[in-house]
């Protein structure tokens, strides 16, 4: 291991020999097992452990749920053409509940193995990974794994194998035509006869690709005659061929090979996650990964360990960290200095003193900071906000069992708050309510024993509550929100948002933003998307999936007050005047205003109420509603069982979509609103015998049924201890 450590240290000095990598898939299409092969083929775990080992599981209950809940950083070395390659990987989950951590992961790579079962194929959550990664600029390769199971299960034939792997890469290369921008299209697909795709089992450690097997001799009938015959000869076949054509080897090789170093990465996804000036000192080191340039440290992730404190992970974009130093946290608007740096191995971390840029690392010292944060020796523009590609729909209320914990609950939540932003932390000390929000049933129920086994604080918690959105169906007039004093008026209407618009909100092209006179291109996207010119040019402000524009012309002080307009809008977009749940899919122009001559009269405690007062009034004369999450969902199941699933989704206030059907086996695309779909799963088992299974493909806000509208409001005001009658705007 030390020798692994010295090789490291070198390279952290060679970014053109550095790889940063991760590997994504559906649940369950072998991950862990694929890490376990690459980490002993760099000689840090035995090799009769791989895939049984399983390292990068450092929780409890990881191994209890045989699935991977937390990402982990593993940092190993590589020899491709007897040159050595750093390559830093992140191992990621595949639940969907999950998904947070692989968005957050992907910040800190340029590269993704993508893994797709040779028996299942391309499933829901492989299409969302990709997404993600596309949508970050990391380049993907494809591994087909679980050949072995192809084989125990199908026993196909040469030629049956061949046409399954073509049908997966074609789907594979479909689905990056389809994400990819323009630029990417025809560089990112895989391509079977330069390498850039692989097949092979990470449970038996072998793998091949076009280029070895053309090297080794191995062909497709070698591989099916290697899993015939008794146990004993099957394993002996295999370790002969794990040792002929091993998984590590191919796997590392491809990635050397296709997946891009830091500098080369960096060329093309700067411009994409980071808003600053290019042509600045910063712009210009970023762009070439510049280890003498100025820091520039992104925090993807945050654990909190009981005797280090925060450790802080992510990656070195730009400039050294060196321990010691002082540094500025953007976001946060704070100064301070890095304790100790290391490289990562799963739960283990290795001391360093300096990091330049290209590479991933660890540090202790970023108090305050959370995922996301842009770590810096200057003042500099922040890099783009990490967002994951689903909002938290669902909620709990949590409180202590002893009312004496209430202090440590409230530090127990603000840590869980840092170390997965997907869940969001609402905490109300005044009423002591203390509400989680997270993206499903799985991932609440995870948050709620982190809290009691590792936060060491006994809760109990209520029932699910469903998150809802609030919205318009058509403009509203131009209402006028008056300040306290009465001196300053704002006039704003409301609409809603541009289709193209929004929907790129959804998928993660547009994310969160203030928009400065400088941002043309923002400007050209918006209009590309059907935004009106005047309208794109007014731009100020993407918040929550709404957009806020200045229509005003001729206004002297609009510098001085359009940040607390911005402030002002945003409370009223957080909390609209249904029920106050969070607003998407609107459009707020502010179309007039008139402002006290003296600027003392005209601060935040005036400005912010009138224009929070005039969006909610205009909200309630555009019709508004109130929308509720929906989840599309892929439900598989043998074919004698469809009417069970008809009337299973039928009793749910769901929707067939489509249904594809062979001699054997349905798959049915359907939509299930999230507030009838707890207990799904095991009453889709009941109604399958145990044979069905259920993907989530979507999930998405639609317009509650008319029907169920005002009941829904009276219950979430009552709930929130709001007047039960609707609420009028803050006028006199």
């Amino acid at each position: 291991m030390a020798k692994i450590e010295e090789k490291m240290e070198v390279l952290h000095n060679k970014p053109s020999n550095i790889r940063n990598i991760s590997i994504i898939a559906h649940i369950h299409h072998g991950k862990t097992a694929l890490t376990d092969s690459l980490i002993a083929g760099a000689g840090m775990l035995s090799m009769e452990k791989a895939g049984e080992a399983m390292k990068t599981w450092t929780l409890d209950e990881e191994r209890e749920r045989n699935i991977t809940i937390q990402s982990i950083g593993v940092s190993m070395v590589h020899e491709y053409e007897n040159t050595p390659y750093l390559i830093n990987l992140i191992d990621t989950p595949g639940h969907v509940d999950f998904g947070g951590e692989v968005t957050r992961a992907l910040r800190a790579v340029d590269g993704a193995v993508v893994l797709i079962c040779a028996v299942e194929g391309v499933m829901p959550q492989t299409e969302i990974v990709l997404r993600q990664a596309i949508k970050e600029r990391v380049k993907p390769v494809l591994f087909i794994n679980k050949v072995d199971r192809l084989l125990a299960e199908l026993q196909i034939t040469p030629e049956q194998m061949q046409q399954r792997f073509l049908k997966t890469i074609a789907d594979f290369n479909n689905m990056v035509h389809e994400l990819c921008p323009e630029e990417f299209k025809d560089k990112w697909m895989g391509n079977v006869n330069d390498g850039s795709v692989a097949f092979g089992s990470a449970i038996d450690r072998w793998a091949l690709s076009i280029p070895i097997m053309k090297k080794t001799g191995i062909s497709f009938a070698d591989v099916i005659e290697a899993y015939k015959g008794s146990q004993e000869e099957i394993k002996e076949k295999l370790r002969k061929l794990s040792e002929k054509a091993p998984l590590y080897q191919v796997v590392l090789d491809m990635a050397v090979k296709h997946l891009p170093n830091p500098i080369e990465a960096q060329g093309y996804r700067i411009h994409k996650l980071w808003h600053g000036d290019i042509e600045s000192k910063a712009g210009q080191s970023l762009l070439k990964c510049d280890k003498d340039g100025p820091l520039c440290f992104v925090v993807t992730k945050v654990t909190i360990d009981p005797n280090a404190g925060e450790i802080s992970f992510g990656r070195v974009f730009s400039g050294t960290l060196r321990r010691g130093d002082d540094v500025k946290l953007i976001n946060s608007n704070t100064v301070t200095k890095l304790q100790q740096i290391f490289t990562t191995f799963c739960d283990k971390r290795i001391s360093a003193d300096v990091i330049p840029a290209g590479n991933t690392a660890a540090v202790i010292g970023l108090k305050n900071s959370t995922s996301g944060e842009t770590v810096s020796s200057e003042d500099i523009e922040p890099f783009e906000k990490i967002t994951h590609i689903f909002d938290p729909v669902m909620t709990k209320a949590i409180e202590p069992k002893n009312p004496q914990d209430l202090p440590k609950l409230v530090q127990a939540l603000k840590e869980i708050a840092k170390e997965d932003p997907t869940i969001v932390v609402l905490i109300n000390e005044e009423t002591g309510e203390n509400l989680i929000l997270g993206l499903g049933e799985l991932h609440l129920e995870w948050t709620e024993q982190k809290i009691k086994h590792y936060k060491h604080v006994d809760v109990k918690t209520s029932e699910p509550i469903i998150i809802y959105r609030e919205s318009v169906k058509t403009k509203g007039p131009e209402f006028e929100g008056k300040s306290p004093n009465k001196h300053n008026k704002f006039y704003m209407t409301v609409e809603p948002l541009d289709q193209g618009v929004y929907e790129a909100m959804i998928s993660g092209e547009i994310g969160d933003m203030k928009i400065r006179k400088k941002d043309k291109d923002t400007w050209q996207v918006l209009e590309k998307l059907g935004l009106d010119k005047d309208e794109a040019r007014g731009a100020k402000m993407i918040h929550n999936k709404n957009l806020l524009i200045d229509m005003t012309s001729g206004q002297v002080h609009i510098g001085e007050v359009i940040e607390m307009v911005m402030e002002g809008t945003k409370q009223a977009l957080d909390g609209g005047p249904l029920a106050r749940e969070p607003v998407t899919g609107v459009k707020v122009k502010l179309m007039d205003m008139k402002l006290h001559e003296d600027s003392i009269h005209r601060g935040p405690a005036q400005v912010i109420p009138a224009v929070r007062s005039s969006v909610r009034g205009s909200m309630l004369n555009a019709k508004p509603m109130l929308l509720e999450p929906v989840q599309t969902m892929r439900l598989d199941a043998p074919l004698n069982f469809i009417g069970e699933l008809t009337k299973l989704v039928q009793s749910r206030r769901g929707r067939i979509i489509d249904m594809d059907q062979t001699e054997e086996r349905v798959v049915m695309r359907v939509k299930v609103p999230v507030s009838s779909s707890f207990g799904f799963i095991s009453d889709l088992r009941s109604a399958t015998e145990g044979r069905g299974t259920q993907s989530l493909m979507n999930s998405r806000f639609e317009e509650l049924p008319r029907e169920l509208q005002d009941s829904a409001i009276k219950k979430i005001r009552d709930r929130k201890g709001l007047k039960i009658e609707q609420e009028e705007t803050e006028q006199e």
